[in-house]
């Protein structure tokens, strides 16, 4: 959206119309031109700062993809651990368990024959 440069009614009575077109026409021109090199600048600059953002996006999305890995292998080797953990916990209770009830049916037993011989 250009601006058009304008000057005032004595500025004009002082250098004549023509002369005071000129130089409204010269910053016209040089307000345009800059306006343009602006825009390149920015053109190039923004598209520098979208590459290096996706270069550090890449970079990053790689780092993550490792990170995950590592996560999966060592939750990989913890439930693996605890599997193992816990199977020998089983194992212990089911012994416990065993032992508590051959004792209890041997004194059931024992109960048992005590009161047979009695009667």
């Amino acid at each position: 959206m250009p601006i058009t440069a304008k000057l005032s009614r004595k500025f004009y009575e002082r250098l004549g119309d023509e002369v005071a077109d000129e130089l409204v026409n010269w910053f016209n021109t040089v307000d345009l031109s800059y306006r343009s090199e602006f825009r390149e600048m920015f053109e190039t600059h923004f598209s520098r700062f979208e590459a290096r953002l996706a270069q550090q996006t890449a970079e990053l999305r790689s780092e993550l993809g490792q990170l995950r890995g590592e996560l999966r292998s060592s939750l990989g080797e913890v439930q693996s651990e605890l599997g193992s953990k816990l199977h020998a916990q089983e194992t212990k209770l089911i012994r416990w368990m065993f032992g508590f009830w051959v004792s209890a049916w041997l004194a059931i037993a024992g109960t048992i024959v005590a009161l047979h011989r009695l009667l």
